[in-house]
C-alpha cells in the first residue's frame, strides 16, 4: 500500500492504461479511418472490373482483390498507392484487434459481451490478412485468389475427412453472404456510423443498402462455389469473387445481374468513403 492508503497500479494495469492510450490516439484513429478509405477503393476497382465482365470489356484482370491490386500497381504512382493501401488496412486491422482486448476486458458486472468482441476481433484479422496480397503485389509476386481456393480445395479432397471442411467453409461463406445481405437490407450499418441530419443522410444510407447486399451476394456466390466442389468433389469447381462473379454473368440475364451487383460493389465502395468520416472509433 502507498502512504496515502491507495494501492499503486499493477504491471497489467498499467499495460492496460498503455494499450489504451494508443487506441485513443488522434494519429491511431487517423489511419484506422484511412483504412476503411482504401477499402473502399478497393471495392470500386472490383465494381468496376465486375462491370467490365458483365459487358465483355475486362482487360483479363481479374475482378476481385488481386486484380484492384494489380490495377493500381499498374497506374502512375501505384507503388506509393499500394503503401497507403497497406498502411490504412494494417492501422485498421490493428485498431480493431486491439478494441476486441479492451471490449474482452473483465467488468464489475456481468456483461454478456463476447459476441461482439469475437466479431470485432475476426473483423480485425480479416483486415489483417488483406495486407497479404497488398505485400505480395508490392513484392512482384502475383497469385491468382481463383486458383489458390481450388488448390486448397483439391487439397481438401484428397484428405481423408477433408470434403466436410470445405462443406463447413461453404456454409461459412454463405452465412457470411446472408450476414452482409441483412445488413444491408434491415439498415444494421447505421450502427457503426454516426449519420449526421443532413441531406446526405439518405445518400449515404442509399449507398449502405445497396453495397451491403450487393457484397452479400458475391460472397454467398463464393459460398455456393465451394459448396458445389464439395458435393461435386471436383475442385475445379470452386473459386474466388472472381469465379463466382463470372458465374453470375452466366446466369440468365446474367448481364444485367452482374451489373446490378458490380454497381452495388461500387457503392459499398463509396460508402466506405462516407464510413472513413463517420465510423463510431
Amino acid at each position: 500500500m502507498a502512504d496515502g492508503g491507495t494501492a499503486s497500479p499493477s504491471k497489467s494495469d498499467r499495460a492496460e492504461d498503455a494499450v489504451t492510450a494508443v487506441h485513443e490516439h488522434p494519429a491511431f484513429r487517423l489511419a484506422a479511418r484511412g483504412g476503411f478509405a482504401v477499402n473502399g477503393l478497393l471495392h470500386i476497382l472490383i465494381g468496376a472490373l465486375a462491370l467490365a465482365i458483365a459487358h465483355g470489356t475486362t482487360g483479363g484482370d481479374d475482378a476481385d482483390q488481386g486484380g484492384a491490386l494489380r490495377s493500381i500497381a499498374e497506374s502512375p504512382g501505384g507503388v506509393l498507392v499500394l503503401y497507403v493501401v497497406l498502411v490504412g488496412l494494417l492501422a485498421l486491422g490493428l485498431w480493431l484487434v486491439v478494441e476486441a482486448f479492451l471490449e474482452n476486458r473483465p467488468r464489475p458486472t456481468p456483461d454478456k459481451r463476447w459476441l461482439k468482441t469475437g466479431v470485432t476481433l475476426a473483423k480485425g484479422l480479416v483486415y489483417l490478412a488483406l495486407c497479404a496480397p497488398v505485400v505480395s503485389v508490392l513484392m512482384g509476386v502475383s497469385s491468382e485468389s481463383d486458383e489458390d481456393v481450388q488448390e486448397v480445395s483439391a487439397f481438401l479432397l484428397r484428405t481423408p475427412g477433408g470434403v466436410f471442411v470445405l462443406i463447413a467453409g461453404a456454409a461459412i461463406m454463405l452465412g457470411i453472404g446472408g450476414y452482409f445481405v441483412v445488413k444491408g437490407v434491415k439498415r444494421r450499418f447505421l450502427d457503426d456510423i454516426r449519420l449526421p441530419r443532413s441531406p446526405l443522410d439518405r445518400g449515404v444510407t442509399a449507398l449502405g443498402v445497396a453495397g451491403y447486399t450487393a457484397k452479400g451476394v458475391a460472397l454467398a456466390a463464393v459460398g455456393g462455389l465451394l459448396a458445389t466442389a464439395a458435393i461435386s468433389t471436383d475442385a475445379s469447381e470452386a473459386g474466388g469473387i472472381d469465379d463466382a462473379l463470372r458465374m453470375i454473368a452466366a446466369l440468365p440475364f446474367g448481364t444485367v445481374l452482374l451489373t446490378i451487383v458490380g454497381g452495388g460493389l461500387i457503392a459499398y465502395g463509396v460508402y466506405c468513403f462516407a464510413r472513413a468520416r463517420l465510423a463510431r472509433l
